[in-house]
């Protein structure tokens, strides 16, 4: 088993030559993405379409945007990014469908070994993300290796997840733990006790 299917697999691996050119692959793709006009809308979404394991017809991903590989992540129908989302994809990130990331949203699939002399020895690891359909992850939230966020969860601004999240929950902070459970009669309000002034919201 080489370093590349090692890491596939989930197993502690080390930089490779096969590894550094899909990295190097990577890099490039995030470059040129980076470097499109913002109207180039087709363009952008062709890409994508062709770097990533899977995409639903409709999405958005804001530039900067960056990665490891590409070829581990795999996003839903409607999903949104802002600005500079970060996935290191060393292993597989599943987003479900209508997703949305604030800006600075970071998915962080790899890791090192906590003892310094494991550490220090070049292995790595990584343990796959899951985040469930109709999720929010507000601006600066990190997520980290092996975390499942269940689905129609948000998460708050600046939060740092270590652990799962259930489904149907508020959660927030570092470490991020929930809050409360989200209310049907939440449905009319847009912002706190703000209520919708329209009718085309449900």
């Amino acid at each position: 088993m080489n370093q590349k299917e090692r890491m596939i697999a989930g197993l502690p691996y080390k930089y490779s030559p096969e590894l550094s050119d899909d990295l190097s692959k990577g890099r490039d793709f995030c470059f040129r993405y980076n470097n499109i006009s913002p109207i180039e809308r087709e363009n952008r979404k062709e890409m994508i379409n062709q770097f990533f394991c899977k995409t639903g017809d409709e999405f958005s991903i804001q530039s900067p945007f960056y990665c490891d590989f590409g070829f581990n992540i795999s996003i839903g129908e409607n999903f949104f990014s802002n600005y500079n989302l970060v996935i290191l994809d060393v292993a597989p990130v599943t987003i479900g469908n209508n997703v949305l990331f604030g800006p600075n949203v970071s998915l962080y699939t790899a890791g090192h070994p906590i003892h310094r002399i494991s550490r220090n020895s070049g292995y790595e690891y990584g343990i796959p993300i899951t985040i469930g359909d109709n999720v929010w992850l507000g601006g600066n939230v990190v997520v980290t290796p092996g975390v499942t966020i269940g689905e129609n969860s948000v998460v708050a601004a600046g939060s740092v997840v270590v652990k799962d999240i259930p489904a149907n929950v508020v959660a927030a902070g570092n470490p991020c733990k929930v809050i409360r459970e989200i209310r049907d009669e939440e449905i009319d309000y847009y912002f706190k006790d703000r209520l919708f002034d329209i009718d085309d919201y449900k």
